[in-house]
């Protein structure tokens, strides 16, 4: 199975993705599973899961109070600015695989120091060991050193906040159907990955200024706007 695993819908603020784009994209690259981690929510996921239950992993990119924490096989939303410690346990209780997004991106505001992440490493299933939007691609190399010093698993992901971005990054995996089922499948995981522009983050800026300045309704699956 192919599988993307960090990917953003209009749910994240600094996204225009609309879910129909998703899976157009998904269809078209042969993506068979792929996790909706929305910026500090799984509304997104839950939604879509409900309209692709064979595509959709439900998971999250959450901003704890050091970093960000990333996702997948969970029920309901963390919210943001918890402490990594009970954003973790918040997650253990849903029965969610636990990762870390982007760690040592020294560009990147939910990165983590590597004394922070030295707090949690017990704590977590795996670490982002690539990232397709980090600039620097040693910063991607210090993380996969990471994890292999610490022999904690490691996942990949685009982290597309464009439909272009999709497929970026991919894991081929045994299939799977659960948190535990995954973790077993990605010890065998090959990669499929390559960087992504660096002119690719202006997407993300000009998603902000249009929802600030032009004020652009997005419409969700409750019939609800963003």
């Amino acid at each position: 199975m192919r599988v993307e695993l960090h990917s953003h819908t209009h749910y994240s603020r600094d996204c225009l993705t609309h879910f129909k784009q998703v899976v157009s994209r998904c269809r078209k690259l042969g993506i068979d599973k792929i996790a909706i981690t929305d910026h500090n929510t799984a509304e997104s996921a839950l939604a879509f899961a409900k309209l692709e239950p064979d595509l959709i992993i439900i998971g999250e990119e959450i901003m704890t109070t050091e970093g960000e924490i990333l996702a997948f096989f969970m029920h309901e939303t963390i919210p943001a600015k918890l402490t990594p410690v009970e954003t973790i346990r918040r997650l253990r209780d849903q029965g969610a695989f636990v990762s870390v997004s982007h760690p040592f991106d020294r560009l990147r505001k939910g990165a983590w120091t590597k004394e922070q992440l030295d707090g949690i490493i017990e704590h977590v299933d795996a670490i982002e060991i690539f990232n397709s939007r980090c600039i620097w691609n040693s910063d991607n190399q210090k993380a996969a050193d990471y994890a292999r010093a610490h022999q904690v698993m490691g996942t990949v992901g685009s982290d597309a906040h464009t439909p272009i971005e999709l497929g970026r990054a991919t894991l081929l995996l045994e299939p799977f159907t659960d948190a535990a089922s995954f973790a077993e499948s990605l010890k065998t995981a090959q990669q499929d990955v390559k960087l992504s522009s660096a002119w690719i983050h202006w997407t993300s800026t000009i998603a902000k200024w249009q929802r600030k300045y032009l004020k652009r309704p997005y419409p969700l699956p409750n019939g609800n706007q963003l």
